[in-house]
């Protein structure tokens, strides 16, 4: 690509954006070609020439160079981040935006060997080293202010959450669900539960679902369709105060945004809407250092009490608690001076003594509407804790009822 320097071209990036870029870009050439050997050229927003000179075999095609050009600083734009091109000429190139605040005033753009070069030239590298040396180019614009590094990275969360949803979309087809109320019953208890355990790129994954098929059934009833956000949010909310949330905080927060709510028009609005309120819950959640774990053990020990007679491990229970196997261990030998191991056996030997008194069930039978296995097990655990055998203790409440 001939880029031959010239006053015209020059005007076209202001004189005065240009003095102020100059110093900080010539710095960034010689850094990137001593790390990469790769050539790089400074163009006004339209891909035409400012500084710098990349050789073109095809000069001909240079009035469609400066094109394509253009393409890549928009698409860099777009993504938040370079993505690589291949020019008329055959180089790959990829390109920063420069800027001045929002304003896209001009571009970097960096550009390699022709495809197919020979691996001894210089600038050839492999893909692999490719997509590094543009994440390079990206990263050395930024230290040097020569674009907006915030304005990017919103570009690059807006595209991976644009992934997400293309991803759901394409599961979403696979399940048989037959309107909103269907995808909502399925998805909100993995929600919610995620949301209590802190687990946000869960939440997110689960999110994106609920907006796609609820986009899929609702597109033509945005009312109903926002009546299922805010019950949504409600659910997310009550959820977020038992796993620790300052009710008071995320209530403010609530009545604000569902103000929000309802202006909203468009897809790409609600999704923000809905994302940044669970990104408010979880930062709600994550500051609250006094986790409530009363509320979430009392699930736990339910959970428990009606499946005693089935296998249970700590996983299921901790599952239930919405918290990790290992922080579940913690708060119940915190709160009960127990293994959880210690404690399940405590409850089902207490199981065992109420039947024992209050029913004329077989030992067998009741060994095993406590969750034991054998009949030998289960009189040494009561045993270990009652002091009497099972049948030893039934002899004893009824004498002393007498």
């Amino acid at each position: 690509m001939n880029t031959n320097n010239t006053a015209s071209n020059s005007t076209r990036f202001s004189l005065r954006s240009l003095e102020h870029v100059k110093p900080a870009y010539e710095k960034l050439v010689r850094d990137y070609g001593r790390a990469w050997g790769l050539c790089c050229v400074l163009t006004d927003a339209n891909g035409n020439d400012v500084l710098g000179q990349v050789p073109c075999p095809v000069s001909e095609t240079d009035h469609k160079c400066s094109a394509f050009r253009k393409r890549a600083i928009e698409e860099a734009l777009r993504w938040g981040e370079p993505s690589m091109l291949l020019c008329p000429g055959g180089f790959v190139i990829w390109a920063v935006p420069v800027m001045e605040n929002s304003v896209v005033t001009g571009g970097i753009v960096a550009e390699k060997v022709a495809v197919g070069a020979s691996p001894k030239e210089r600038g050839t590298l492999s893909p692999a080293q490719t997509r590094h040396a543009a994440s390079d180019l990206l990263t050395m614009a930024e230290e040097a202010n020569l674009t907006n590094a915030a304005l990017l990275e919103l570009r690059r969360v807006a595209a991976q959450r644009e992934s997400e949803r293309a991803e759901a979309i394409h599961e979403l087809k696979g399940q048989n669900y037959q309107s909103i109320r269907d995808i909502y019953l399925v998805e909100e208890p993995a929600l919610i539960a995620a949301i209590k355990r802190g687990d946000r790129p869960a939440a997110r994954e689960i999110i994106n679902r609920v907006l796609v098929g609820i986009y899929f059934f609702g597109r033509e009833r945005p009312t109903l369709l926002k009546s299922f956000i805010l019950e949504l949010v409600v659910n997310m909310s009550r959820s977020a105060v038992e796993a620790g949330g300052d009710p008071t905080e995320l209530l403010g927060a609530n009545y604000s945004s569902v103000v929000d709510l309802s202006r909203i028009d468009s897809e790409e609005e609600l999704c923000a809407w809905l994302v940044s309120m669970l990104e408010r819950m979880m930062d709600a959640i994550k500051s609250n250092k006094q986790y409530p774990s009363t509320v979430l053990l009392g699930a736990a020990l339910k959970y428990m009490e009606d499946h005693l007679h089935e296998e249970i491990s700590r996983d299921d229970v901790a599952n239930v608690a919405c918290l990790s196997p290992s922080h579940f261990s913690r708060v119940v030998k915190q709160s009960f001076g127990h293994s959880f191991t210690d404690l399940l056996s405590r409850m089902r030997v207490d199981k065992a003594r109420e039947l024992l008194t209050r029913t004329e069930k077989s030992l067998i039978q009741i060994c095993l509407d406590c969750g034991f296995s054998d009949q030998s097990y289960f009189t040494k655990v009561f045993q270990k804790y009652v002091g009497k055998t099972p049948g030893e203790y039934r002899r004893f409440r009824r004498s002393s009822f007498r």
